[in-house]
């Protein structure tokens, strides 16, 4: 995989990843409106003048979104210099949580992220109360990794907070490329319409009531009939599964390393927690 500077200098090799990296900033951002996506997923679309020169070339990318302590009314922000973020000194940080950008038009200056609202934290307690007007303050992404859409067939797997980054890369690819994608969710009320295409198969698994995190995805994937070609998998739900599924892609299946991204979106008994697994 390469490192370069965004807008990319040359054009990578065939079905080479890359990275880009952008500078990191405070960006302001006003909520213009909110949908519920389904009963567990909701949709805020932030506008302002902020967003003019915003990049997100990878549809996992992350951006930090800040909230305030309890007692404060706005959180403390930091500046980036070249170690990255500078808090004020003697000031608590602030609570602090990734989201995938899901959709940015930068003509109609908006930004759409989606939050899975399973569990009451401040980003979803911030989702659940936001209304026209609010305020979110917001950095990054600081890079994206671009995994080029020349391959004949993409894996995508992942839980429910995976899908904002499924439903982008099933909008983005090239129409003629074959998806496969591999999602968990608490139950048929927790799907979330996804971008139509031909030649994709969504598979929805449901943990319906029962205890999550078994094995519904690793039985799923062991079960996966790779197509013929060239693929890629990508692979973000809880850690220490996306580590299994890792292992399943390329010990069983045979796919080789640099042809698996697999990611920990979350870890069970922590919070703001994200990994990328690699050897």
């Amino acid at each position: 995989m390469s490192d370069t500077q965004s807008p990319a200098i040359q054009a990578p090799a065939p079905h080479e990843t890359y990275r880009v990296r952008y500078p990191l900033r405070i960006r302001r951002l006003t909520v213009l409106r909110t949908a519920r996506l389904s009963s567990s997923m909701i949709r805020v679309t932030l506008t302002g003048a902020d967003l003019a020169d915003f990049e997100s070339r990878g549809h996992d990318d992350h951006v930090k979104l800040f909230f305030p302590r309890p007692g404060e009314e706005t959180p403390v922000l930091p500046t980036f210099g070249p170690n990255g973020p500078v808090f004020p000194e003697g000031t608590e940080r602030p609570i602090s949580r990734d989201y995938t950008p899901r959709r940015l038009d930068l003509v109609a200056s908006e930004l759409d992220l989606d939050f899975a609202i399973h569990e009451a934290g401040p980003a979803t307690a911030w989702a659940m109360e936001a209304a026209p007007g609010s305020i979110l303050n917001m950095a990054g992404p600081r890079g994206s990794m671009i995994v080029p859409d020349d391959f004949d067939w993409y894996l995508l797997v992942g839980d429910d907070t995976a899908l904002p980054a499924i439903a982008r890369r099933l909008e983005e690819l090239r129409p003629e490329a074959r998806v496969t994608a591999l999602i968990e969710v608490g139950g048929v009320e927790d799907q979330i319409p996804l971008p139509a295409r031909s030649g994709a198969e969504i598979v929805w698994l449901h943990r319906d009531g029962a205890p999550g995190e078994g094995t519904r995805l690793d039985d799923a994937v062991s079960a996966f009939q790779l197509p013929e070609g060239e693929g890629f998998a990508w692979v973000a739900c809880e850690s220490d599964t996306a580590k299994r599924l890792r292992r399943l892609l390329v010990e069983t299946h045979k796919l080789p390393k640099q042809r698996v991204k697999a990611s920990g979106y979350w870890k069970r008994g922590l919070v703001s927690y994200h990994d990328t697994h690699n050897d």
